[in-house]
């Protein structure tokens, strides 16, 4: 189908560019009173004022250029906002839905082919790749809802490239055989060693570009351009060898998760942009491309995109049949990945221009294959909202009462006086928090005197600290304060605002008699039972590749224990990398329960460590990239011994250039939640009380005993008198 060439009726640039902001704009509002995903909108909208609609625009070279962009940057966040250990957990599961995905639509619509189109084998066997290929038009509705991490999801998204791949394979195939008459096995074994050889030279070279190009360029505009051109490297390389853009971009989002954590300000920016300008015009371009009135034009044309939309519709949900069967998952799941999986777009215009072009299709098959898009993309649309509405209330359901929820509420106070250490200090903070608790957050700048120059400072500090915090979507509270000295305005504001946890950065030596921590941070220790984070970071946090902890003896008696654990826990799921915990058993049993019973999900390791000497031990295995976490504690308390005295000494001699955070947790207050779980056997909770039914059970039980008793007593008594 050839788009025609009338002049369309908008030809300046800024009055197109300011149509598409306006349907960008007004779809969701108004598809969202109807209750239709406002993906749906797009395309209808690009239908409207394309070339078979209104022709109020032209499907130029801008469409082409930002639409291709847009379907990278989709996949690209597809592949970056997975949970890499979620992708380990299920990756067989994902493999098994690509499996079936794959070889359902390609056995089902070689069959329909071949009876229902009347084509050849070779033709049936091209148009049933394009029923196994799909496109995660409608992953931008699970990504709004916050599902993006859910274990159904990233099995559709590790399916996805199986699929994907396969179908790839298959055209390059079939072409082949088309173009030769035999299968060219020559040009597939290169394809393969050039895949593979791709792939290594990503997984080799990427990660340490990043990590280079992160310690040495802190820009935040900087660093949104080297990512988006990492990704459009990969896609180009990728095309050069014979895939698909999309796998690129994809794979190159894999590689790129760790270094931008969730939480962070450049996965903001990369989120926005994409959501708000690429991905949209992605969308409107595909509508452009459809012609509802090819439907009408013929019988055979109707009959032909009658039987392509049905078999992909069909071919689609008997695949995710067979793997919600095969798993054991629930019907919800089973809608998810049919919603998902059922787009199609990419890949199946790729394959369809293709075989119109060396003239295996015919123009029946090329529109039959734009109205099956238009069918699919609605179908997903409506599938995958409904879907994650009932995921989301689900997890909703699961999600811990409101009055625990209260009880573990928590505030953090950042004091703030230099305004270049102010963005890592938010940006710690922000990634010790939980991803979706919304816990208040503070910086605080003290200031003794009334000088133009101390309030400049607090003023730009302060102002620093906000603009970090919005570019990571949270909100933060400035307090500017005026006091007898810095650790009365932060212990003021501690009673004032209920803090729970305060991030601070470690003090710098001004002399040689100064201590270590400085006597600001000796005065907080000795006034305050609040946990004390203090952070001296040379590097990103999100560059770091390995969190080791030092957990101190008898740990897990202190009552801000659990506080700190999840902590550390929140910031390796933000990194995405291993965290490894040094301690000894007690410490070890105690830290898997608070892990196991928050459901935090991460790579844990855990060495043995009883005494100081295994902590001197320490400096010889602590690696430049790595974040050393040291949980100290205060004198008298029950985890303190002498030996911490020298600590102050020991990282000033041997760790001088790692990054390094000094928790001091909570002591002598009230834990509010308890440590043990049923994540061990022998571990158990005297504090709770029992479950009402294990309680009639056991009553019950021991009732039966006693009765039992009984009737041997009676049975034997005359016996015993004879």
């Amino acid at each position: 189908m050839v788009i025609p060439a009338t002049t369309p009726m908008v030809t300046n640039p800024i009055t197109i560019f300011f149509i598409v902001l306006v349907i960008i704009l007004l779809a969701p509002v108004l598809l969202n009173r109807l209750r239709i995903p406002h993906i749906i909108g797009m395309i209808v909208a690009g239908v409207v004022v394309g070339p078979y609609g209104f022709n109020i625009l032209a499907r130029d070279m801008s469409f082409e250029i930002f639409g291709q962009v847009g379907i990278l940057y989709l996949m690209f966040l597809a592949g970056l906002e997975i949970d890499m250990y979620h992708l380990k957990k299920n990756l067989q599961r994902g493999m098994g839905f690509g499996l079936y995905t794959f070889l359902v639509p390609m056995v089902l619509g070689t069959v329909s082919s071949y009876w229902l189109l009347g084509l050849d084998w070779l033709t049936s066997v091209l148009l049933a790749s394009m029923y196994a290929s799909h496109t995660l038009v409608a992953y931008p509705i699970v990504s709004r809802l916050g599902l993006t991490k859910s274990p159904v999801v990233i099995i559709t998204v590790a399916g996805t490239i199986v699929t994907v791949l396969g179908a790839l394979l298959v055209l390059a195939g079939v072409v082949s055989i088309h173009a030769e008459g035999e299968f060219n096995w020559a040009y597939m074994g290169r394809l393969l060693g050039a895949t593979a050889l791709y792939a290594a030279g990503v997984i080799y070279l990427y990660p340490r570009l990043t990590r280079w190009f992160f310690k040495t360029y802190s820009d935040s505009v900087t660093q949104f351009i080297y990512i988006l051109a990492l990704v459009l490297l990969a896609s180009w390389v990728s095309q050069i060898i014979g895939l698909e853009g999309v796998l690129g971009a994809f794979f190159a989002g894999l590689v790129l998760n760790r270094y931008i954590p969730y939480l962070s300000p450049l996965m903001n920016r990369i989120e926005f942009v994409g959501n708000a300008i690429f991905i949209p015009y992605f969308l409107i371009g595909v509508g452009m491309l459809i012609n509802v009135g090819v439907v009408i034009s013929s019988w055979d044309t109707l009959w032909v995109a009658t039987v392509m939309s049905g078999m992909a519709t069909l071919c689609k949900w008997v695949a995710a049949w067979m793997t919600q069967k095969t798993y054991k998952m629930s019907s919800v799941d089973r809608s998810m990945m049919f919603g998902l999986s059922n787009a199609q777009a990419a890949a199946t215009l790729a394959a369809v221009m293709i075989g119109y072009n060396i003239g295996m299709f015919s123009e029946e098959i090329l529109n039959g294959t734009i109205v099956m898009i238009l069918v699919t993309c609605t179908i997903s649309s409506v599938i995958t909202e409904r879907a994650a509405l009932r995921l989301k209330t689900q997890e909703a359901r699961n999600d811990t009462a409101p009055e625990e929820q209260e009880a573990r509420r928590t505030a953090t106070l950042i004091p703030v006086a230099n305004p270049i250490t102010v963005e890592g200090l938010v940006e710690l903070a922000v990634m010790l928090s939980a991803p979706r608790s919304r816990q208040p957050l503070y910086a605080l700048h003290v200031r003794n005197d009334n000088s133009a120059s101390s309030r400049a400072i607090g003023r730009n500090s302060l102002d620093m600290a906000v603009q970090s915090a919005a570019a990571s979507d949270q909100k933060l509270t400035p307090i500017e304060r005026y006091d007898l000295s810095t650790v009365t305005g932060v212990l003021n504001t501690i009673e004032e605002r209920d803090i729970t946890e305060i991030v601070m950065g470690l003090h710098r030596r001004g002399s040689i008699i100064d201590s270590f921590f400085g006597t600001k941070i000796e005065q907080l220790l000795k006034s305050t039972n609040k946990m004390l984070v203090l952070s001296r970071c040379y590097n990103p946090v999100n560059t770091v590749t390995r969190i080791v902890v030092s957990v101190p003896h008898k740990a897990e008696l202190e009552t801000g224990f659990t506080r700190w654990v999840k902590a550390m826990g929140n910031l390796a799921r933000q990194v995405g990398c291993r965290i490894i915990f040094c301690c000894d058993d007690g410490s070890k049993m105690a830290i898997r329960a608070v892990i196991h019973r928050e459901k935090m999900e991460i790579r844990s390791e855990y060495r043995q460590m009883e005494n100081w000497d295994d902590f001197l031990i320490l400096a010889n295995r602590i690696l430049d990239d790595d974040l050393f976490v040291i949980v100290s504690a205060r004198a008298t308390s029950l985890s303190y011994n002498s030996s911490m005295d020298d600590m102050p000494a020991f990282i000033q001699r041997y760790f001088t250039r790692n990054n390094i955070l000094v928790i001091y947790p909570e002591q002598f207050g009230k834990e509010v939640t308890s440590k043990t779980t049923f994540v061990d056997p022998l571990a158990t909770d005297i504090t709770s009380s029992p479950w009402p039914l294990w309680v009639s059970i056991r009553n019950w039980w021991r009732l039966m005993i006693k009765l039992r008793k009984r009737i041997t007593h009676r049975h034997r008594t005359p016996r015993i008198q004879q």
